[in-house]
């Protein structure tokens, strides 16, 4: 059905999430291959994750576990606590001027600060790319390049078996080599490592909440790019 009659197939799918504005047209194929999906439609990627899990009385379930065999780590976050820390991260990019379609690269281990930073972007309508944690920094350097991010939000450390993957020579390594220059680098810091800052660029994770105001949902269009995957 969904080959036969992709409009009205999706149009009932769309039913299952929460629109800030109904879409004008379910599918807009007049510039193929470049289609176009619930044209019209004002919706958000991170509302639809998160918030409305609260709204609808699911605060208190369980919306992510970590589990790290290699850090001996179970965290349980739930909807309405994961929600908390969203907006105030998204406060956090609001804070260092990252707007609606700004680009922001996480460059990440497997962290639950990494899911935190990924909404947050979608929540105020920024662009995420993720670049997974310990790519080698001629690697990242070219999607910074290309990307052009406000910000860039990474960690000190990964953790590997056996070993601690220092991600900070890394990330410098890439920004002298880009010809884009990210304003802001927010880092966090795990007690496994610390990583040295850089004055004027780089923040603590922690430091960068202080003074930032938590921020809400807004409204995007259907159309827009929640991320950018190299």
């Amino acid at each position: 059905r969904s080959m036969e009659d992709p409009e009205a197939f999706w149009a009932e799918a769309a039913e299952d999430v929460v629109w800030q504005k109904r879409w004008d047209r379910v599918l807009d194929n007049e510039n193929q291959p470049f289609t176009r999906w619930f044209v019209g439609g004002k919706i958000n990627t991170c509302y639809n994750a998160v918030d409305r899990h609260v709204d609808e009385g699911r605060g208190e379930q369980a919306a992510g576990i970590h589990d790290s065999p290699v850090t001996d780590t179970i965290i349980s976050i739930s909807y309405r606590e994961l929600q908390d820390q969203v907006s105030a991260f998204a406060g956090v990019l609001r804070k260092y001027g990252v707007g609606y379609g700004d680009r922001v690269i996480v460059y990440m281990p497997m962290i639950p600060e990494t899911v935190v930073a990924m909404l947050a972007c979608a929540g105020i309508g920024a662009i995420h790319s993720v670049v997974f944690g310990g790519f080698a920094a001629n690697e990242l350097a070219k999607r910074i390049e290309d990307a052009t991010p406000k910000l860039v939000v990474s960690a000190s450390c990964g953790i590997e078996p056996g070993r601690i993957v220092d991600y900070k020579p890394l990330l410098d390594g890439a920004i002298e080599a880009s010809a884009h220059k990210p304003e802001t680098c927010v880092i966090v810091q795990r007690p496994m490592h610390e990583a040295p800052l850089i004055d004027g660029r780089d923040i603590a994770w922690m430091a960068a909440h202080e003074g930032a105001t938590p921020a809400a949902c807004v409204e995007v269009e259907a159309t827009d790019p929640v991320y950018i995957l190299y």
